[in-house]
């Protein structure tokens, strides 16, 4: 997929660098989830306990068990904060049968994730320096639920900051082919794949949907909608339209600001147009005559 056209030198850059950031995002994840494995095997469980295992709590009782030790309740101990609650759990959790095996193994992935960690920093150190000329852009995208710093920033790389090569928001969301595409066959209407985009973007946008699906928002409710009738991914494509529509409202006009229109907006709407229709029903059965609506002075026609 090529890039977007009349890009400059300093968006080029921070596309290269949010790119390699992403995969080494991606090369810290697998890295973890091969140490997670590692500890099932042993039959240590704390993923059932502790959400982050390489948080505070988690760090010092991993670190211990490469260390050599192996009882359960000297291992809990080492719990952190809030976790000290869960002292019974964790230390059902450690009982296993973790041997220097799979210290040797565990102790050789977390210095490939500490590298990576180190790795990471570097690049957004950098990167923080290379969006200070778009940081107003950033910071109005960062208002979009599901849209943080980093996300923000991969936007930028991706479609920069100037909307003109996109004429209107339906461009930019066919060039990411975010678009649904409708295709007829014997009469009938049949979905169709969007087609390959851009697959940073694409891997940013369905962060993004996912982010904001934990929310509790106008977009949140939009996708369990959807998810509900269609299926999680036509509820990613569709949302991931909306997202891109915002993106580029607001990057094409510095001005506006995003507004949530709050989760119920959709169900207010709808049982309004619910009850002008039951009220129309009525009226139309009490005159025996069609009733039209016209729009009245202040208010804009029905669309």
């Amino acid at each position: 997929m090529s890039t977007q056209p009349g890009a400059t030198q300093a968006l080029r850059q921070l596309r290269d660098l949010t790119r390699y950031r992403r995969s080494l995002v991606r090369d810290q994840t697998r890295e973890k989830q091969r140490l997670e494995k590692v500890l099932e095997d042993a039959q240590i469980k704390l993923d059932s306990v502790i959400s982050d295992l390489h948080g505070m709590s988690g760090r010092k009782m991993l670190d211990a068990m490469i260390a050599g030790q192996r009882d359960p309740r000297m291992l809990a101990d080492l719990a952190h904060g809030r976790m000290r609650a869960k002292l019974p759990q964790l230390r059902h959790a450690l009982t296993g049968y973790f041997e220097d095996h799979h210290a040797f193994i565990c102790a050789a992935m977390l210095r490939r994730i500490d590298g990576l960690t180190a790795d990471i920093a570097t690049l957004d150190a950098r990167i923080d320096e290379l969006i200070a000329p778009f940081g107003a852009a950033a910071e109005n995208l960062d208002e979009i639920p599901g849209i943080g710093p980093r996300s923000a920033q991969e936007l930028i790389a991706e479609i920069g900051v100037t909307m003109t090569v996109f004429p209107t928001a339906a461009h930019l969301v066919s060039w990411a082919k975010f678009a649904p595409i409708d295709k007829q066959s014997a009469g009938r209407a049949k979905t169709a794949p969007t087609g390959k985009g851009n697959p940073w973007l694409a891997g940013a946008i369905g962060e993004i949907v996912a982010g904001l699906a934990r929310t509790d928002t106008f977009l949140s409710e939009r996708y369990r909608r959807l998810a509900r009738r269609r299926g999680k991914k036509r509820a990613i494509v569709a949302v991931g339209n909306s997202v891109l529509t915002i993106i580029w409202h607001i990057l094409s006009h510095p001005d506006i600001r995003y507004h949530d229109l709050g989760p119920s907006y959709h169900e207010t709407r709808l049982n309004s147009r619910r009850r002008q229709w039951d009220l129309i029903r009525q009226l139309e059965h009490l005159t025996g005559q069609n009733v039209t609506l016209t729009p009245g002075p202040d208010q804009p026609a029905a669309a």
